[in-house]
């Protein structure tokens, strides 16, 4: 027993020395290394979608709760390009709070969303392009677009302010909520 212990014990030990040999080293001479820096930029952030921006701007509260009323801010979130005629609160209470409440009914809910959709054209058009022209819109009538002087006109609704930004589009606002031919 004793010598079974003695031979574990010797085989423990040379395999933990590594049986003795030392590990040759070759006789080689350091390489030249190129150390690379890479930074990363950190990527650019989106810029906020037409419903985004919709949904922030203190003058379209009313739109945004149309525009989540008729289901639309995923349409308005998409890739466009679109261009929205948006009317501002003051355009929305011209037409007057018992008007408002009825559009935002569920049941009026293809009725609202026609009304809106006709408010986007499927495209981006910025101030410095718009001429007097008849304009698609994504609910699938035309609106016309009026250019005299200084002013433009969006189915008969006045432009207040030009060229809002988004990521996907551009708004310009107007001071009526326009209805689609019927």
């Amino acid at each position: 027993m004793r010598k079974m212990m003695l031979s574990a014990l010797t085989m423990a030990l040379v395999l933990s020395l590594g049986c003795g040999k030392k590990e040759e080293k070759p006789d080689v001479q350091p390489k030249e290394t190129t150390t690379t820096t890479t930074t990363t930029t950190p990527a650019p952030k989106a810029e906020p979608t037409i419903a985004e921006v919709v949904a922030k701007d203190p003058r379209l509260k009313t739109l945004a709760k149309a525009i989540n009323a008729a289901e639309l801010s995923g349409a308005l979130a998409g890739a466009g390009p679109f261009t929205l005629f948006a009317p501002t609160d003051k355009a929305f209470n011209d037409l007057g709070q018992e008007k408002i409440n009825e559009l935002l009914q569920p049941v009026n809910k293809p009725k609202l969303a026609g009304i809106l959709k006709f408010h986007v054209v499927p495209a981006k058009v910025m101030a410095a392009d718009v001429k007097t022209m008849g304009a698609k819109t994504l609910q699938g009538g035309n609106a016309s677009v009026v250019v005299e002087g200084t002013t433009v006109t969006y189915a008969g609704a006045k432009v207040i302010t030009t060229d809002i930004k988004a990521g996907n589009g551009v708004i310009h606002l107007i001071d009526k909520v326009v209805m689609p031919p019927m």
